[in-house]
C-alpha cells in the first residue's frame, strides 16, 4: 500500500484509557492521532481501553485527522482481541509494536482481513528493537496494507546500550536504515518520540534533525508540542515558492526544446519537477486541514 499524500508532520499519542484525552483530541492540531493500547495502558485496563477507543472512533469526529491505533503486540493475551476490535472501529490504520520479521505482519493482515477490516486499513510497523531494525527492509515489503514505518528509539537506545544525547549520534545508523527501508517501498516514515517534555530546546533540535533527514513528521507523547513538528516538518513559503518557480522554469524549457533550466543558478531535471510537486501537493493538503479545522498552520 503506497501511502497517500496527506500531512503526517505530527503524530500524538493518546492513551487508550484516558477518557478526558480521547475527547481534547477532537480538538487538537495534530495531523494523526495514535489511540494507544499498548505502552500506555496498565494490563488491568486493556480490554476496558479498547472499548473505549472503539466507542469513541464510532461516535466521535475526528475530521482530516489520520486515526491509527497501536493495538498490543500479538504474542500477548490482547494483540489478537486488539486488531479484531480494530477492523471494523473506523480507524485508518493499525500500528504494531515491536515488529522484527514479515510472520507478524502477515498474521496481522490475516487477522484483519478475516475480521472484516477494509481494504483502506493500513498496518503501520514499529521499528524499535535491534532485530526489527536489519529487517526493516522485508518487514516495509512484507504486505500489501503496510504504510508506514515507525521509528521507536527508546526501546532501542535501551537494546543497544546505546544513548540518545549528543544529536543521537548512537542512533543515526538505525535511523537511516529505518528510513532507507521505508523510501525504498514507497512508505512514509516517522521519527520517534522526544521524552523529555521539559526541553523545548531539544525538542525542536530533534525535530530540525529528522526533517534534514527526511522523515515524514514526528511522532509525539504531549500536546504542547505538536505546534513545533507542525511548523517544521510543513514546507516553508519559501520552499513552496522554490518549487513553484522549479515547475514553471521546467515547463519553460520543455517548451523551448531544452531537457533542462536554471533556477538560482541550479540546474532543473525532470527529478526536480516531481519533488517541487510533491512539496506543492503536501502543503495542499496542509492547507486544507487547516481551513476545515481552523487551525494555524
Amino acid at each position: 500500500m503506497t501511502a497517500s499524500i496527506r500531512p503526517r508532520r505530527s503524530a500524538l499519542y493518546v492513551p487508550g484509557d484516558n477518557a478526558r484525552a480521547i475527547e481534547k483530541a477532537r480538538g487538537l492540531a495534530a495531523d494523526a492521532l495514535i489511540f494507544d493500547l499498548e505502552d500506555a495502558v496498565t494490563p488491568l485496563r486493556k480490554e476496558e481501553a479498547r472499548r473505549q477507543i472503539v466507542a469513541a472512533l464510532a461516535a466521535e469526529s475526528y475530521g482530516r485527522r489520520e486515526r491509527i491505533i497501536r493495538v498490543n503486540a500479538l504474542d500477548t493475551q490482547w494483540g489478537r482481541d486488539d486488531l479484531i476490535a480494530a477492523a471494523k472501529s473506523g480507524a485508518d490504520a493499525v500500528l504494531l509494536p515491536k515488529v522484527e520479521s514479515v510472520d507478524t505482519v502477515r498474521e496481522a493482515e490475516s487477522i484483519l482481513a478475516t475480521a472484516g477490516a477494509p481494504d483502506s486499513v493500513a498496518i503501520w510497523c514499529m521499528i524499535e528493537t535491534p532485530r526489527g531494525v536489519l529487517r526493516a527492509e522485508y518487514i516495509a515489503d512484507a504486505g500489501p496494507r503496510i504504510a508506514c514505518l515507525v521509528a521507536g528509539t527508546v526501546d532501542l537506545a535501551k537494546d543497544l546500550h546505546a544513548s540518545a544525547a549528543e544529536d543521537r549520534l548512537a542512533l543515526l545508523p538505525s535511523l537511516a536504515h529505518i528510513l532507507l527501508a521505508a523510501r525504498a517501498t514507497g512508505l512514509v516514515c516517522l521519527d520517534s518520540v522526544y521524552v523529555d517534555i521539559s526541553d523545548d530546546d531539544g525538542f525542536l533540535r530533534e525535530c530540525r534533525q529528522g526533517d534534514l533527514m527526511g522523515f515524514d513528521g514526528k511522532t509525539l507523547i504531549h500536546p504542547k508540542t505538536i505546534e513545533v513538528a507542525n511548523r517544521i516538518f510543513a514546507p516553508s513559503e519559501i520552499e513552496i515558492e522554490t518549487a513553484r518557480r522549479v515547475i514553471a522554469a521546467h515547463d519553460e524549457a520543455v517548451a523551448a526544446g531544452k531537457s533542462v533550466a536554471v533556477v538560482d543558478g541550479k540546474l532543473v531535471e525532470h527529478l526536480h519537477v516531481g519533488a517541487a510537486q510533491r512539496l506543492l501537493d503536501m502543503a495542499g493538503q496542509i492547507a486544507l486541514f487547516v481551513e476545515e479545522a481552523g487551525f494555524s498552520p
